[in-house]
């Protein structure tokens, strides 16, 4: 074969090749559907939305809307659970491609997040020890009030708290408290709310399907008044791989469309919170 036929031919190959690549394909989908494995990031203590079972596995209402989009992409879902601040700061370099762990996608994320789907909408309040004299919000004015670090919850505590995502209900802060003090999460929150009315506590701001969550596990707290916010809550990506974020966003509205996200949270919250009251 001469340099022309070798160079007609190669050229001939490399263009095979390049044809049976998706035109849109990017890298993070690319080593997806190549690896059939989707790493997801979420949280392992964060009843109900995702925690480990008696059986040591993750659940919860996180995990399977993770797993379902899995299925829809035709790929097994392996799950890391690094910590929240560590999910919020970007750069995860490969170590997880997507994050399914009730994220707000605020315009500040934005900058290193894109967001392929709002897949459900929850509510934020306030739970105090079963023993507080405390009847309405601003009874925590004052007080040392929890909340998990780098949250919306925080946010909100220290009265700096911006929902700029699409269909975020407009709110106003009802207490000022004296001091925030922040935890991995709300758990860890719970538990020293639990010890006894501002032993170390005197409220927490959460997710209300995690206080209540908390209260069915027997932790002596109680919500008090009515949610403070509420927060439309997405899928994250990082910037950079269009053709990941479209398969995303088509697999959550499947999920959308055939009601299985309806379902999955009724299943887990006994509501459906995947739609604007």
């Amino acid at each position: 074969m001469n340099r022309l036929t070798k160079m007609t031919a190669a050229a001939a190959s490399l263009a095979i090749v390049l044809a049976a690549v998706p035109a849109t394909a990017g890298a993070v989908l690319d080593r997806v559907m190549a690896a059939k494995d989707l790493k997801v990031a979420t949280d392992a203590n964060w009843a109900p939305q995702s925690f480990m079972n008696d059986k040591n596995e993750l659940d919860g209402f996180d995990i399977d809307v993770a797993k379902d989009i899995g299925r829809r992409l035709g790929v097994k879902v392996e799950f890391v659970t690094p910590g929240w601040d560590i999910i919020t700061a970007g750069n995860w370099a490969g170590r997880w491609d997507m994050h399914v762990g009730s994220m707000t996608p605020t315009k500040k994320r934005a900058e290193i997040f894109d967001f392929p789907a709002v897949y459900y909408y929850t509510p934020a309040a306030v739970a105090a020890h079963k023993d507080s004299k405390a009847t309405k919000l601003s009874d925590f004015d004052g007080k040392v009030v929890g909340t998990t670090a780098t949250s919306t919850f925080e946010a909100y505590a220290k009265g700096d708290l911006t929902l700029d995502a699409a269909g975020a209900p407009a709110f106003k802060y009802e207490f000022k408290p004296k001091e925030v003090k922040s935890y991995a999460n709300s758990t860890t929150a719970f538990d020293d709310l639990r010890l006894g009315d501002g032993t170390r506590l005197d409220a927490v701001v959460s997710s209300l399907p995690s206080i209540l969550d908390a209260v069915k596990a027997g932790y002596p707290i109680k919500q008090i008044g009515d949610p403070v916010f509420y927060e439309p809550l997405a899928v994250a990506i990082e910037h950079g791989d269009k053709s990941f974020n479209d398969k995303i966003a088509e697999a959550v509205k499947g999920m959308q469309s055939d009601g299985t996200l309806s379902k999955l949270s009724v299943k887990w919250y006994g509501v459906d919170y995947t739609v604007v009251k």
